[in-house]
């Protein structure tokens, strides 16, 4: 299972930016899928995810401002990230929940990670 992520980039307070991720390989089923982000010398923290139920969590930090969206017919899953602040500054990588042609239970997988930096 491979997840690619893109979209990260430089923006300034205040921007947007979209990220996507894709989910690919032998894929019986994808059960969630979503964002975490981990700052220099910080743990890995939950940003958003989505169930393919369609429920949606969201960081309190982030709440009102980021906004995650998935398609699970195509594996593919966006955080649109507006109203950004240096506190958001950090390396933002796709995790994924995923039961394998191979599997009974799904397991997590993750994204390499694309940094986002918000400065002036």
């Amino acid at each position: 299972v491979q997840l690619v992520e893109s979209g990260g980039g430089l923006v300034q307070p205040g921007g947007s930016l979209k990220l996507s991720c894709a989910v690919s390989g032998s894929i019986f089923s994808v059960n969630s899928m979503g964002w975490y982000r981990q700052s220099p010398g910080q743990q890995r923290v939950l940003a958003a995810a989505i169930i393919s139920n369609g429920y949606r969590n969201y960081a309190d930090s982030v709440k009102g401002r980021f906004t995650i969206s998935g398609d699970f017919a195509n594996n593919t899953v966006y955080l649109q990230m507006n109203s950004l602040k240096p506190d958001d500054t950090a390396v933002y990588y796709c995790n994924a929940v995923v039961r394998t042609q191979q599997d009974s239970i799904g397991y997590d997988y993750w994204g390499q990670g694309t940094q986002v930096t918000v400065s002036a």
